[in-house]
């Protein structure tokens, strides 16, 4: 049995909240390691949070100035070599098909590691990332880890019902981010990545906490369930609509924009049913596409929702935005959407997706002035590379 199958075997077989005793354990026995730390971002997406062992202090730090930051920003291996020491530090990042998890660090006892131990220590990296994953069903750990603050039980809500927060496989690339992300209220995004197909939906709740929370779980798993039931694009709406009026009769109401991509073609289906924008960035040049508004779900009785169709190209890049992002305000009369959002988009053009939505509320919180917004931001970004 080689390095890399010992500690994957042992990584299966540890406790949930064991990852990562049983990998230390492991990777010290069969490559010698000197140390072995794992770092997990936070919900805000600013800090690396250590995930301890009893006995060890907790310790964070920030994910934008730090070198454990690159790796997580770059997704590329960094290996540092002090030959005065003879040792050396691996930084490897961890992630599940794109959606950035954390950062794994060893330190080793030579000045230039073997590519081939690298190569092992990559597949772990990646190993680890599933392994994760799998355990979070089954402890609260990680969650806590990841934690700078408490959530509210809104924001608790919100974030146990996303898919996630990237994801890549060749056709596209996704990234979305949430923000104020320790106290989010009722948006949300959604996706499912079928094998011809892409849907996707951003949701913009009303209400305040609690209240907006649930509103927006009633409707993304309405839509869910008429998404699995395999129906049309329009008539999931329609069957979310009269789910949430059924809750409401009215008095409550949410945006949705849903979309269906055909990975062959890349046609694209919609249905506008409020307030969630799409930006368009094709050749350099940023324009917001709008659509046909429709109404909100649950705003009315029986509703009836009809698709609308575009052409994406390879190349393109797609971002939606919330109004707590196209419509907050700064130091002068124009919105954020007005002007500095589409420059926002430019200037990070050259970043992968999932990167994206933080820079461009990094952006924004730069424009309140690092005032805090009390709505909601969300920014989702797809980036349409179709099939090759």
């Amino acid at each position: 049995m080689n390095g890399y199958e010992a500690v994957a075997r042992a990584l299966q077989q540890a406790r949930p909240d064991g990852l990562l005793t049983a990998l230390r354990g492991a990777v010290t026995e069969y490559f010698e390691a000197l140390a072995v730390d794992l770092l997990l971002a936070d919900y805000g997406m600013t800090s690396l949070c250590h995930v301890t062992e009893p006995g060890e202090e907790p310790s964070h730090h920030s994910l934008f100035n730090s070198t454990d930051g690159r790796v997580f920003g770059s997704q590329e291996r960094l290996v540092e070599g002090f030959p005065g020491a003879g040792r050396s530090v691996v930084r490897l990042p961890v992630s599940v098909r794109g959606d950035r998890t954390g950062v794994l660090v060893v330190e080793l006892p030579v000045v230039e590691p073997d590519p081939r131990v690298l190569g092992d220590l990559e597949r772990i990296a990646r190993a680890l990332g599933h392994e994760l994953l799998v355990a979070e069903r089954d402890t609260d750990l990680y969650r806590t880890v990841r934690r700078r603050d408490r959530l509210t039980l809104a924001a608790e809500i919100q974030w146990d019902l996303l898919a996630g927060r990237a994801y890549e496989c060749p056709e596209y690339g996704l990234g979305a981010q949430l923000e104020p992300a320790y106290a989010i209220r009722g948006d949300n995004f959604d996706w499912s990545a079928g094998g011809d197909h892409l849907v996707l939906s951003v949701t913009n709740g009303m209400g305040e906490g609690i209240e907006a929370s649930l509103l927006t779980s009633l409707a993304v798993n309405a839509l869910r369930n008429a998404r699995r039931a395999g129906i049309p694009l329009a008539d999931q709406v329609a069957l979310a609509d009269q789910a949430v009026y059924a809750q409401h009769q009215g008095g409550l109401y949410l945006d949705v924009l849903l979309l269906s991509f055909d990975q062959t073609t890349g046609e694209v289906e919609v249905v506008d049913a409020g307030s969630p924008r799409l930006y368009l960035l094709r050749d350099d040049a940023v324009a917001h596409f709008p659509f046909e508004a429709q109404m909100p779900l649950g705003m009315a009785e029986d509703t009836v929702y009809t698709t609308q169709r575009f052409t994406v190209q390879p190349g393109d890049r797609l971002v939606f935005v919330s109004d707590g992002v196209f419509e907050a305000s700064g130091p002068g009369a124009d919105t954020f959407g007005q002007r500095a959002l589409a420059r926002s988009i430019l200037a990070t053009r050259l970043l992968p997706a999932a990167s994206v939505p933080q820079e461009i509320l990094r952006n924004l919180s730069g424009y309140r002035h690092g005032e805090r917004s009390e709505d909601d931001a969300l920014v989702v970004c797809l980036d349409w590379r179709g099939k090759v």
